[in-house]
């Protein structure tokens, strides 16, 4: 099964495994490999190959603060409302 890039990527798992083996200097293997030397310096840095995760490591509301919504979730465990009354009441 093929490796899945979304459309902006040029450094493939293979790119990157020769980036990080290779002891040539980063403008030598950016003009090699198509890349900015950054692409180049960060996959030289990494440990792995693979891509990190993009998203966040905790889910944040984008609405509520974290102490509204643990008022939100307290108030909703003490009363056992409906969501459709929970939702009028709020």
């Amino acid at each position: 099964m093929g490796q899945v890039l979304h459309g902006s990527v040029r450094a493939t798992k293979a790119v990157r495994r020769a980036i990080e083996n290779n002891q040539e200097s980063l403008r030598t293997l950016s003009r090699r490999y198509g890349i900015n030397q950054k692409t180049v310096a960060k996959w030289k840095k990494r440990t792995s190959v693979a891509d990190l995760p993009t998203r966040p490591r905790e889910p944040r509301s984008t609405v509520l603060s974290s102490d509204e919504e643990a008022i939100i979730i307290a108030f909703r465990r003490c009363t056992l409302l409906p969501l459709s009354d929970f939702f009028y009441a709020l």
